[in-house]
């Protein structure tokens, strides 16, 4: 018997289902009942990673520890069960390819032709099976990104296949997530959508052992035998996931549908304690119950697609609930943020958050926003590129160094503020990004210190460009502190006008490290201060 047991996790009708909320939410409940989770994706593209991927095509790019540019339904796995991933937890049909080419280029498959079946499967496999020879997990749950039916996904429904045979029955569960959509005109939920996608699934030579079907209204005990029926899926394995009011009632839906019982049987493995989820559901309590409500500036350039800045907005919702507090966010447009309307925008706000990015598009209405913010004591969050427009707008407005500004954005300025480090000028290639988790030791007397409660801290980077350190005793001089630093490299890592209620910049992402249980604390103190001054505005 194989020590380690697999679930699949396939969509199909359509895609943005929530394979990866009802992936994170299955896992929690067995991490709840004892057992050793994780969870990977495998996204059928051909990049090799999100990193270059436009977040208007696919939302936030979200970074691992080990420095791995993922999808950011990565991001939900760590959140929902408070673990990290890393670089296994995540497979591009790109990152498949290369590694056969590589292969077959360094003579590995000794003059065959390399072919779909069995080399790219194969390497599929390989990547499916790393998480679990690692000896440390009790299961692994795959989650196949698309839809099935489509062309890119056939190598991955097929590996399944070929690992369902491989490592036997019993030691494998294949989960899929379908649509019964309602038809107003008949006034009835129609299978006939999910009996085809099965269809499609078996003609593959996979047959799902559960079916997990969206809806927006109860499925009848007939609708579900029915579906049962015409599917060969037992009829206590249809289990109905209905619209959720949030992505944080998953779990306890799924438990009641008994989602995490039908895997155990399948699996053959005991089902140890039931769920608890007694912190879950303190958290839920007091999301669905607060006390009062904060809004927050979120100033940015993707703001039309509110996945682009996923991570940010859940640390929020995490940041908000602990201090018992609704977070409403107003998503502003830095490109369309201009002086004339900067009032209008933020007077309404009790707090602002200037979002990472990177190029020139939308740097001036985050100047605008973290002036107004800086003069107006109004609470200040910058992350990342906005840590860097913070140090430019300071330079330009209280260092009166008109031409200041980063390299990426105007190289030609006289005052670099923002500048790519020497060793990086000397790749040909345009220099290497900072990714993944460094240790930044805080300064003992800062406002960061008091937050983190502790001298040196772990977090996350994606981003090439520097604060120019030939800059800091002019920017200590005139206000702005460097509260934190790189321990190996003592580049800056944290900008804060002490002065300021709360001005506090970070290259660093906090939002990639907040998860359910463990909120981020620069979020949880970011919520508190900029609530405890809107009360003192209301007096």
């Amino acid at each position: 018997m194989a020590k380690t047991k697999y679930i699949f996790v396939t969509g199909g009708v359509t895609s943005s289902l929530g394979k990866g909320i009802v992936s994170a939410s299955l896992a929690k409940l067995l991490q709840e009942r004892g057992f050793s989770v994780t969870i990977q994706k495998l996204d059928p593209y051909i990049n090799i990673d999100p990193g270059t991927l436009n977040p208007y095509e696919h939302g936030e790019c979200f970074v691992t520890d080990d420095g791995a540019e993922t999808d950011l339904d990565l991001g939900h796995y760590e959140r929902f069960l408070n673990i990290r991933t890393s670089q296994d937890n995540n497979v591009t049909t790109g990152r498949i390819y290369q590694n056969v080419i590589d292969k077959e280029r360094r003579g590995e498959y000794l003059g065959k032709t390399v072919q779909v079946i069995p080399h790219i499967t194969d390497e599929i496999k390989r990547r499916i099976r790393l998480l679990g020879e690692k000896g440390i997990y009790d299961i692994v749950i795959t989650e196949i990104g698309g839809t099935v039916g489509d062309i890119e996904s056939l190598p991955y429904i097929e590996a399944v296949r070929q690992l369902n045979w491989e490592l036997g029955d019993e030691n494998v569960a294949i989960i899929h997530l379908t649509l019964i959509p309602y038809l107003a005109a008949a006034g009835e939920l129609k299978t006939k959508p999910t009996q085809h996608s099965v269809k499609f699934l078996m003609q593959s030579g996979v047959q799902p052992d559960i079916l997990v079907c969206r809806t927006d209204r109860p499925l009848s005990e007939d609708i579900r035998r029915k579906i049962a029926l015409f599917t060969n899926v037992k009829l206590g394995n249809v289990i109905e996931s209905r619209d959720a009011e949030t992505i944080y009632d998953v779990p306890l839906l799924m438990e009641t549908e008994k989602l995490d019982l039908a895997v155990l049987n399948k699996l053959n493995l005991p089902h140890g304690n039931k769920p608890q989820l007694k912190a879950w559901k303190e958290f839920l309590h007091k999301f669905k119950n607060p006390k009062d409500s904060i809004r927050i500036g979120l100033v940015g350039k993707y703001v039309e697609l509110h996945d682009a800045y996923k991570s940010i907005h859940e640390s929020l919702i995490h940041g908000a609930t602990h201090n018992q507090l609704r977070v409403d966010i107003d998503w502003i447009h830095s490109e369309k943020l201009t002086q004339k309307d900067i009032v209008k925008h933020l007077q309404q706000v009790d707090g602002v958050i200037i979002a990472p990015g990177f190029g020139k598009r939308g740097v001036n209405g985050k100047i605008t926003a973290l002036q107004f913010a800086r003069e107006n004591n109004l609470p200040l969050l910058g992350i990342c590129f906005g840590m860097q427009i913070a140090a430019i707008e300071f330079a330009r407005h209280v260092l009166n160094l008109s031409d200041a500004d980063s390299t990426e954005l105007n190289p030609d300025t006289s005052h670099p503020v923002i500048n790519l480090l020497e060793d990086q000028k000397l790749d040909l290639l345009g220099g290497t990004m900072r990714l993944g988790a460094q240790t930044c030791r805080l300064e003992p007397n800062s406002k960061s210190y008091r937050i983190y409660q502790t001298e040196t801290i772990s977090e996350r980077h994606r981003h090439r460009y520097e604060f120019n350190n030939r800059y800091i005793d002019m920017f200590e001089k005139n206000g702005m502190k460097v509260a934190g630093r790189d321990v190996k490299t003592n580049l800056v890592e944290i900008l804060e006008i002490p002065e300021h209620p709360w001005f506090i910049t970070t290259q660093f992402h906090p939002e990639y490290k907040s998860t359910v249980l463990n909120p981020h604390p620069l979020f949880v103190d970011f919520i508190k201060t900029a609530y405890r001054l809107s009360l003192k505005k209301m007096k």
